[in-house]
């Protein structure tokens, strides 16, 4: 078979918690593969080994798991092109860097950090943009190996042309233009003898035939170093894409200012994978027409990387409630009640929770409200009859009262429905209580608000809760009855 001509790679740092903006960036590049049936890399830049921090590989593994971007290749599905763990494949960097040294395209440099400090100081005080002077670039070919063989600490950095300019045509932000004198020969081999991200990244894209590279903004700048070093080997450059910058509501760039931006965070708090994608790639892209709750087949046909909009995707913490609500409705209650039960502290020994048929009729007073799934112990626990006690030694008995309503009409809208309760004939099924009950209140010459406003409130101990038959329903004669009277004598 041949060789897919897609290959896209996902190449996070595991120096902490996997950002969502991360996550974002492997949504695109994964649909874009599967788009066009190529092949989604996962490789593991780890080579800045002081910001190593421990479990971060792991949840890498895991976000891409949940979010259900599992690679076609990488440290744990293993390929053709491995490794891939950059700190694994340091030779191979170190004998390119040394290629490069060689053909006059990087050189050795033995400036010590207080030099590099001192004329950092110096040009911010010029008010020049800080740059490295090239001093180690005019070195003598003796003079370099003299050090060299001293063991002087050195490092390699690029030698870019000091003058020109060099032109990209990014598939999403179109002709790019970069003048040489505003860039820096940046280190491309550090002392402890790992290679930097632009060295790294360049030799790794080429040895794995990485064909397209979508990556965040803030690689932008990177461009013309890494098309520098494209050429200086001799090889073609993969075609880069550079996706909008992620904004938090205030449009400046997402920080934890915003709130949580763990991609495991939303995992934790109930959002649902399958709805998160559908969100992400809605961040910087748009579909045509107003519809944009889309299916995976939905997004694949209409999906174009060059449609993206470069301008700053906003991060919309309301329009993902809102779509994860969407996802959570369309569920059947049978597959809800599966994927909430991480998330349902289910009191210990509660008889209810032996019927599956009653918790699932639970769930489904609460199935078009429910916006995260880990909501669902606020919004549904207080029918388990000890959560009810529990809340009730403290419960505030003036949410008793309906707007414009009195203390004294919610005590005897209240007594007044635990004798009609307590009379009440007919199965205790939901619409005949509610037919009966709506008779007897107009027959009372009472307002549907003034009693069921009390009564719904006595069940829940909530301002805001199912409908009340529904919940009479679903708790029973003698439940709902111990609850409203319990309220009810000696009353608010």
């Amino acid at each position: 078979m041949p060789k897919p001509t897609v290959r896209v790679r996902f190449a996070p740092s595991p120096t902490g918690d996997p950002h969502i903006g991360s996550i974002w960036v492997a949504v695109f590049n994964r649909m874009f593969a599967k788009q066009h049936g190529g092949v989604f890399v996962l490789r593991l830049e780890d080579t800045d080994q002081n910001r190593l921090v421990p479990d971060a590989v792991q949840n890498i593994y895991d976000a891409l798991a949940w979010y259900g971007l599992t690679p076609d290749e990488g440290p744990e599905q293993g390929g053709s092109f491995g490794p891939y763990v950059q700190s694994q494949r340091r030779e191979l960097h170190q004998r390119h860097a040394r290629q490069l040294v060689e053909q006059g395209s990087a050189y050795y440099c033995f400036c010590s950090v207080a030099r590099l400090d001192q004329l950092r100081a110096a040009q911010l005080a010029a008010k020049h943009a800080p740059r490295y002077d090239k001093h180690c670039a005019k070195l003598s070919f003796d003079e370099v190996q003299r050090r060299l063989a001293a063991h002087e600490p050195t490092v390699i950095r690029m030698n870019l042309p000091a003058a020109g300019a060099v032109e990209h045509d990014d598939v999403i932000r179109g002709r790019v233009t970069f003048q040489y004198d505003q860039l820096d020969d940046s280190v491309l081999l550090k002392s402890d003898g790992f290679p930097t991200y632009h060295l790294a990244a360049v030799v790794d894209d080429h040895w794995m035939e990485i064909s397209h590279v979508i990556r965040a903004e803030e690689w932008l700048p990177s461009v013309p170093k890494h098309l520098f070093l494209h050429r200086a080997f001799g090889w073609q450059p993969p075609q880069y894409a550079h996706l909008p910058q992620l904004l938090g509501a205030d449009r400046k760039k997402l920080s934890k200012r915003h709130g949580a931006t763990s991609a495991l965070w939303f995992r934790d708090q109930g959002y649902l994978p399958e709805a998160m994608r559908n969100f992400l790639v809605l961040m910087g892209w748009h579909p045509k027409g107003d519809d944009e709750v889309l299916s995976e087949a939905e997004i694949l046909k209409q999906f174009r990387l060059g449609g993206v909009n470069p301008s700053g995707a906003i991060f919309d913490q309301t329009k993902l409630d809102w779509l994860n609500g969407v996802y959570i409705r369309q569920l059947p209650l049978e597959k809800l009640l599966e994927r909430v039960g991480p998330f349902w502290h289910i009191p210990e020994g509660a008889d209810e929770a032996q019927d599956q048929t009653w918790l699932r009729q639970a769930l489904s007073l609460v199935h078009d409200r429910i916006k995260r799934l880990s909501e669902i112990d606020d919004l549904i626990n207080f029918v388990f009859t000890a959560v009810w006690d529990r809340e009730a030694a403290t419960f505030d008995r003036s949410l008793l009262v309906p707007k414009q309503g009195t203390v004294e009409g919610a005590r005897a809208a209240l007594n007044w429905s635990v004798d009609w309760l307590a009379v009440f004939s007919q199965p205790w099924e939901l619409k005949a209580l509610k037919t009966a009950m709506l008779e007897a209140i107009a027959a009372a010459g009472k307002k549907n608000v003034e009693v069921l406003w009390p009564l719904r409130v006595a069940l829940t101990l909530r301002r805001a809760s199912p409908d009340v038959f529904d919940l009479l329903a679903l708790l029973g004669k003698s439940e709902s009855l111990r609850r409203v009277t319990s309220l009810a004598v000696p009353g608010p």
